[in-house]
């Protein structure tokens, strides 16, 4: 009261007591964690359903409301009616609304409505992004507290605004958690997640955005450690509508194998060992484990052989050590081009190789041959890539460098025609 008789008797003419009244509830609701519960519960009692009305309610508190210091408490009564106690109950003790996320209607047009809410508000109020992330995060791990229909809600919401890139899909890991993922709670929950996301946006969406957090080779970790396979990862997510996702883990889980066998071959192969010793036996049963095609296979083990070496930058010279390395893996080669499409993927490497390494241009020939007379390639996808399955790339040096050996192989075949007619 000193106080307030000081400051009328320094400037009667602005001080007012009912103004000033005012100014100090404003500053209690401000800064009053209950005060600002009450603020957003009413504000929500009265908007109701209308999420329209909603988001203007949210747009105009803002100015008047700590966003800023109470973003969780705010985020929890827009999803759950009210405070959240750890674990997922609502706090007994707090004000709470019947117009929420968890009491909305579960379809996706409800939850692509409320989407828009956090959406906007965010826009408008961009320091509560960080906030917002965390709570999602929080959220998730809460899973276990909440109804399946609350869980279904809250997943579609989450996916809606992956798709719209409202939030990182760093989010993700609290669904790894190892309680959530051992009941179960975590992969029904992805299975509503990833088919709003992929309704929004598409299966693109979904693999731009796990990569783009290194997320894209640990989807496995949704089940239990003794069913993460891709068999299992598969038929789940298959069965329940989502063949776009099993496909997308399949081919993540195949390039995962196919960088990790390559690596292992190279080093392999760096330290000089024999091919006996890098072993026909073992990368036929990592071929099938991993479910590589052999056409694949022969693509890593190409790109093995030719990185382990320092080639010579002088022409007339790497051909010699290129004919020398190859002979020492022909058996590996061979092992994995019992097929004719395998033999034709090897040759294409082989041009693509050449074209890109300048100093090899003059070696394609007699890589060809070498390998043919290793009985790598025959004169079938020979002739074949010569006629029509070559690429592009250096296509007439290549061919004008293949053309006598495609002649003596033609009139060789003709030959062996003509002799087993006679014999006939």
């Amino acid at each position: 009261s000193v106080w307030l008789y000081f400051l009328s008797s320094l400037a009667p003419s602005i001080y007012q007591p009912d103004t000033c009244s005012s100014l100090l509830i404003d500053e209690k609701e401000r800064f009053d964690p209950t005060q600002f519960q009450e603020s957003i519960v009413q504000g929500l009692n009265q908007s109701g359903t209308d999420l329209e009305a909603v988001a203007k309610f949210l747009d105009a508190s803002g100015g008047k409301l700590d966003y800023r210091r109470y973003a969780e408490t705010l985020f929890d009564i827009l999803v759950a009616g009210g405070m959240l106690a750890p674990g997922g109950t609502l706090s007994d003790d707090m004000t709470r609304t019947e117009f929420c996320l968890f009491t909305a209607q579960e379809d996706l047009e409800t939850m692509q409505a409320y989407a828009q809410v956090f959406n906007k508000l965010i826009r408008r109020y961009k320091y509560l992004e960080k906030g917002f992330e965390e709570e999602i995060k929080k959220l998730l791990l809460f899973l276990k507290g909440f109804t399946e229909s609350e869980r279904n809600k809250l997943a579609m919401l989450t996916g809606i605004l992956l798709a719209n890139g409202n939030l990182s899909a760093s989010i993700l890991n609290s669904l790894f958690n190892e309680n959530l993922v051992k009941e179960g709670v975590s992969a029904a929950f992805a299975v509503k997640l990833f088919k709003s996301w992929i309704n929004e946006k598409d299966i693109n969406s979904v693999a731009v955005s796990l990569r783009k957090v290194g997320m894209d080779n640990r989807l496995m970790e949704l089940f239990p450690a003794n069913k993460r396979s891709c068999e299992h990862f598969s038929k789940y997510f298959t069965d329940a509508g989502l063949k776009e996702l099993s496909d997308f883990a399949r081919n993540q889980q195949s390039i995962g194998a196919r960088k990790e066998l390559q690596k292992e071959l190279q080093d392999m192969m760096s330290r000089g060992e024999p091919q006996r010793e890098v072993g026909v036996r073992g990368r036929t049963e990592e071929m099938k484990k991993a479910n590589l095609s052999e056409q694949t296979m022969i693509s890593i083990i190409w790109t093995s052989v030719m990185s382990c070496v320092e080639w010579n930058k002088k022409e007339e010279l790497v051909t010699e050590q290129a004919i020398k390395h190859l002979k020492q893996y022909s058996l590996l080669l061979k092992a994995f081009t019992s097929q004719g499409l395998s033999e034709l993927s090897l040759l294409l490497k082989i041009q693509e190789y050449c074209y890109d390494n300048i100093h090899f241009m003059k070696a394609f020939q007699k890589i060809v041959v070498l390998l043919y007379k290793a009985d790598v390639l025959n004169e079938e996808a020979i002739l074949k890539w010569y006629s029509d399955a070559h690429l592009n790339k250096g296509k007439s040096v290549f061919l004008e460098q293949m053309k006598k050996f495609v002649e003596w192989l033609k009139n060789a075949e003709e030959e062996s025609e003509s002799e087993e007619e006679e014999t006939d």
